[in-house]
């Protein structure tokens, strides 16, 4: 069995989970007092943070592995023509979320971490959550709605739907759960994008057989 360079790139997105999950459970480890159960993930990454050299250094393969993977299975659904357009389009949607949060966090960090938002770089960095959230819910469901019509993309969108399920229980968990609560509840929501992430790249690594990719020589 042959696989082209294209499809063990996907692997960068088993290495992107790796590594943001490293950064999340070690970072803290530099960071007196934080409470990972009540601050958010993007608490450890903020400028003023003590814990954001660390950071940086555990999180380096998650910014380019989950771009290069969701670039890569963007352009392999693209080139092999894989399910119907509304599957590649959610596809697209996915790859361009992932270039938002790489691009964006990197160029609007939050200022202080566990601080109220007040200067103009952190009003960006929101915004940035923003698209990034609109272009995950809006790519997941045409995923999930494409594996209703397509039995062939099925457990795709079955992956999806969970994708989704988690980041809404994020999303509307951290405004429902006492403050004490807000960190766990947000978690769901940032381990469901660069999990779904790691799926479609172990999906690239077999070429979408099931799903209409070209079969292996």
């Amino acid at each position: 069995m042959r696989r082209k360079l294209i499809q063990w790139l996907g692997l960068t997105g088993i290495l992107a989970l790796l590594s943001y999950t490293a950064a999340v459970v070690f970072s803290p480890m530099r960071y007196p007092g934080y409470n990972w159960m009540a601050q958010a993930v993007s608490d450890l990454s903020a400028v003023s943070a003590p814990s954001r050299e660390l950071w940086n250094r555990l999180a380096s393969l998650y910014g380019v592995g989950s771009v290069v993977c969701a670039s890569c299975v963007a352009v392999f659904v693209s080139e092999r023509k894989i399910s119907s357009l509304l599957f590649r389009v959610g596809i697209y949607l996915f790859a361009g979320m992932n270039w938002i949060s790489n691009v964006g966090y990197g160029m609007f960090p939050l200022t202080d971490s566990g601080k109220e938002i007040t200067s103009i770089q952190e009003t960006m960095h929101m915004a940035v959550t923003i698209l990034v959230v609109a272009f995950s819910i809006v790519s997941l469901i045409c995923l999930i709605v494409n594996g209703f019509r397509d039995r062939r993309t099925e457990d795709i969108g079955v992956w999806a739907g969970i994708a989704l399920l988690l980041m809404m229980a994020g999303s509307v968990g951290t405004g429902i759960v006492p403050p004490e609560y807000f960190g766990l509840v947000e978690r769901f929501s940032v381990f469901s994008a660069v999990g779904f992430n790691a799926v479609l790249g172990i999906y690239l690594f077999l070429g979408f057989k099931r799903a209409g990719g070209a079969e292996h020589g």
